[in-house]
């Protein structure tokens, strides 16, 4: 091996090696999907919540808090007290309210309102020991290009949860070779301006890496053309904690091959494969 691959392949491991310690510290964070204690629906009967103060209820797009003698919450450093009417808030956005130690999640899944309270001292986060990966293999990363549909297409999918749907705006396809194939992905509009995310499942899935779904967050540039690292595939909040609500990828997101990179399946669920 030439010392210029070598120093390439050198960087390209540390550069992994890098990002997936910084995204480690990022799932591992105090107020994470880690530590989650309770997932909870909410409905017009108002109930008690088990861990979060108030009597809580959801109708007509407004969740209602009543706090009693005792109880309180924060929001964004001011102190609430007696009813509170929070809302409406969008699909797959969120508040987050303070009690003590524990930030209260107040979202909306699936068109539903739910309360996800998210505990620093709960035992899956105190227990995380990291998660297993395949070895970083360039031959994984490999470039794409973005073709984008004439018009978004309005996606419904399934989640890992049962009873709820989620919708996502695809704005085209990833197409690109692997393994000898032609293939092709899916992709929705990310998080940041710009990005895309891909959910996908592959030859893999349910043997050495998480049956349901994986994810992998990518940006186009301007003339389309994408950098597939399949080295950077991550398992969603699901894989981890059955209080998740994780979307599961569109059918044609199912690759014929086998993408043996990436995170593999979580300790915590190595008894399902």
């Amino acid at each position: 091996m030439s010392t210029h691959t070598e120093t390439a392949r050198e960087t390209f491991e540390q550069d992994w090696q890098d990002w997936h310690d910084a995204h480690e510290r990022h799932r591992a964070h105090p107020h994470g999907f880690l530590a989650v204690t309770h997932l909870h629906w909410l409905s017009s009967e108002a109930t008690r919540l088990e861990g979060a103060p108030g009597i809580w209820s959801a109708e007509d797009d407004v969740v209602s808090v009543v706090l009693e003698p005792g109880e309180s919450l924060e929001q964004d450093g001011v102190a609430l007290s007696g009813r509170i009417a929070l809302g409406p808030i969008a699909e797959r956005g969120g508040i987050n309210l303070v009690s003590g130690d524990t930030v209260i999640e107040v979202a909306k899944r699936g068109g539903e309102y739910i309360v996800r309270p998210r505990n620093p001292e709960n035992a899956l986060l105190q227990q995380y020991q990291g998660t297993p990966t395949y070895t970083p293999n360039a031959a994984f990363a490999v470039e794409g290009t973005f073709v984008p549909f004439d018009q978004p297409h309005a996606t419904t999918v399934g989640a890992a949860v049962e009873g709820i749907q989620h919708v996502y705006e695809a704005p085209g396809q990833i197409r690109f070779k692997l393994a000898g194939e032609e293939l092709a992905l899916t992709a929705f509009n990310g998080y940041a301006p710009g990005s895309l995310s891909v959910l996908f499942t592959d030859q893999t899935s349910g043997k050495t890496t998480y049956a349901a779904n994986r994810s992998l967050s990518v940006t186009p540039a301007a003339d389309g053309t994408v950098q597939l690292d399949f080295n950077r595939a991550v398992n969603l909040p699901c894989a981890y904690t059955d209080l998740a609500t994780c979307p599961l990828p569109p059918a044609e997101n199912r690759l014929p091959v086998a993408i043996e990179a990436g995170e593999k399946i979580p300790y915590e669920r190595q008894d399902q494969k």
